[in-house]
């Protein structure tokens, strides 16, 4: 089983700023509260084959998690699949960007969620905190990268 969860936000930056913000998947700490440590694999600016190593925690459990950079089209698109072995992982995930005309950057998350083994089991469950949270997510992603990016 699987399934879909997004988020489409507005940030107040413009989309190369965005861009390289999202793509150093090292800053999802400033809006992900599961992700507790993350590491760029190798520690190089990140491109297609880059390995995101993180720690995450989700339901109070701890895991292991390794995402590798599948899509990388600058400005606007991000690719990525979950190469850890998890009970639920994400079979692909991605933020396309879109420039708006006053400067400002359209930002929409997905993930695909896919579970394996007991996780064919928590994949719906999982989908549904995950979609409840997502225009938090959002916001969470507009508000990190406004704060992390100064404004031209």
């Amino acid at each position: 089983m699987s399934g879909q969860f997004q988020a489409v936000v507005d940030v107040d930056r413009p989309v190369e700023d965005v861009f390289a913000y999202l793509a150093d998947g090292r800053n999802d700490p400033q809006f992900s509260p599961r992700v507790l440590k993350i590491e760029r694999i190798p520690e190089t600016p990140t491109t297609v084959g880059t390995v995101f190593k993180s720690t995450v925690k989700d339901a109070g459990m701890k895991s292991a998690r390794q995402f590798r950079i599948t899509e990388l089209e600058t400005p606007v698109r991000i690719r990525w699949a979950e190469v850890s072995k998890n009970s639920v992982t994400v079979r692909e995930g991605g933020y396309d960007l879109e420039a708006l005309p006053d400067g400002r950057t359209r930002v929409r998350i997905f993930n695909v969620l896919e579970g394996h083994g007991l996780g064919k089991l928590l994949v719906d469950l999982a989908l549904i905190a995950a979609r409840k949270d997502a225009d938090a997510f959002g916001t969470r992603i507009k508000t990190a990268a406004e704060a992390a990016i100064a404004p031209r």
